[in-house]
């Protein structure tokens, strides 16, 4: 079991390294980016809302075609990955680089490595619910995606989309800030009053 947990961790801190390698021409701008999505002022969620708010309004102004605007996006996404390391360098500078920024981007990457174990974990968990039990595995995916469906038809597409892309680029301050915790909790305790009652009913 401790050799299983070794390799592991092993094989986490590689693949942690090689993502940091990978970034390295980004981490002055991911280490901006996480401050704002983690809130460390308090005009963070605004900007956050209104850039969001922007975006969005700009894109329904245009109405872009599907093509168009995946188009534009993969444009976008390869100017900044030639530009930003250019000019990041070139802005921040490398001699100011510090080791409790070092720590942060090393704690940025090795976050993001196990968050892509947590989804490929998931995945895996589906194929085997899928294999093990194809009725449980056919009726779940089938009832979520109806679900999903229903909720496309009722709500417009791209109201949609804003109110899940502002919910995540929230949700990291909410994890910092404990408001998450703080809801999940109060959950959990309604949850279990109602158990209780239930139980004391049933007596």
């Amino acid at each position: 079991m401790a050799e299983s947990d070794n390799k592991s961790a092993n094989i986490l801190a590689q693949e942690t390294a090689q993502l940091e390698e990978q970034l390295q021409g980004w981490r002055e701008v991911i280490l901006a980016g996480d401050r704002v999505l983690r809130w460390e002022k308090p005009w963070f969620p605004g900007a956050l809302i209104g850039a969001t708010t922007v975006v969005f309004l700009l894109i329904y102004y245009l109405d872009p075609s599907v093509l168009t605007g995946l188009s534009c996006t993969v444009m976008l996404l390869c100017l900044a990955d030639y530009f930003v390391p250019t000019l990041a360098l070139k802005v921040f500078g490398s001699n100011k680089w510090t080791t409790e920024q070092q720590q942060r981007f090393h704690e940025i990457c090795n976050n993001l490595v196990r968050s892509e174990r947590r989804v490929v974990g998931w995945w895996k968990r589906l194929c085997a619910l899928k294999e093990e039990k194809p009725k449980v595995y056919f009726a779940s995916v089938i009832s979520g995606l109806l679900a999903v469906a229903w909720i496309g038809q009722q709500v417009h597409n791209l109201f949609l989309t804003y109110l899940i892309v502002s919910f995540l680029l929230l949700l990291p301050g909410l994890n910092q800030h404990g408001v998450i915790s703080k809801y999940t909790a109060m959950a959990k305790r309604e949850i279990n009053k109602l158990l209780k009652q239930k139980e004391k009913k049933n007596q």
